[in-house]
């Protein structure tokens, strides 16, 4: 079921979203090369107890971390560890809030440099890349559209760029709850006019979750979350929360 969300509840999100985008944009100029991923977790949760919020993750069953730190091949679910960051790693942070009674979710990635370093190319590309799917999935997010539309774009571009989609990995709806209804997934399923129709107070999270190379994941050890690619390829999630309104979509976790 989806849960349509009323003006009052978006701005509560909206606040939230707000608080969680300036918190994931100090984690991601924190995150520099000797830092520990624990660390950046451990500053996290400073964060989020500072801004009179909770951390969603730790909502979901078994899992005891505020972040999601996911380094190089690691897609998804990275738990914090002792690993130091050097010149060269990707890192993607996801993280989420729940305020006042509903969560928001963003994620976003970097590539690891200190002053000195020369960053590849081909690192700044893959990035840019997840960050214009991003944006064309956000822009598609409008009345009359529907879910299809959101993964049709988002598919074009980071196919187009010759990177693949994790494909068993979806953006979702957010809310009361920090995974609800409707998948959002970032590649066609089907017949997009059999998609979900994206209505005035969806409130979802999209998602490119893609690699460099073919996107076939695998557990990457025996802590039952840390998702890997499979060929050990490079990997990147960019996030937003965002508002289908009458007037456009709204995104929920930008800063300001």
């Amino acid at each position: 079921m989806i849960h349509l969300k009323t003006p009052e509840e978006i701005a509560i999100m909206g606040e939230g979203g707000r608080k969680l985008g300036a918190i994931l944009e100090d984690l991601l100029t924190y995150s520099q090369p000797g830092v520990v991923l624990t660390d950046i977790e451990n500053r996290a949760c400073e964060l989020i107890e500072k801004a009179g919020a909770a951390a969603s993750f730790k909502t979901v069953p078994g899992y005891s971390w505020a972040t999601c730190l996911n380094v190089n091949e690691v897609v998804v679910h990275g738990i914090p560890t002792a690993y130091v960051l050097k010149d060269g790693d990707v890192l993607t942070i996801d993280i989420g809030l729940l305020y006042k009674g509903f969560h928001t979710d963003t994620a976003g990635t970097k590539i690891i440099a200190s002053k000195n370093f020369k960053v590849p190319e081909s690192s700044t590309k893959f990035l840019e890349i997840g960050k214009l799917a991003l944006e064309r999935g956000i822009d598609a997010s409008i009345i009359g559209n529907r879910v299809g539309n959101i993964s049709k774009v988002v598919q074009e571009t980071i196919e187009g760029a010759g990177y693949s989609i994790v494909k068993s990995l979806v953006g979702h709806g957010v809310g009361r709850e920090l995974h609800e209804e409707p998948q959002v997934p970032n590649y066609v399923r089907g017949a997009i006019e059999n998609t979900v129709p994206l209505a005035e107070g969806m409130t979802i999270a999209i998602e490119p979750i893609y690699a460099a190379g073919r996107g076939e994941i695998v557990y990457q050890n025996d802590d039952g979350w840390t998702l890997a690619t499979k060929d050990r390829s490079l990997t990147s999630v960019f996030e937003h929360s965002l508002a289908i309104t009458a007037s456009g979509p709204v995104i929920l976790t930008r800063s300001s």
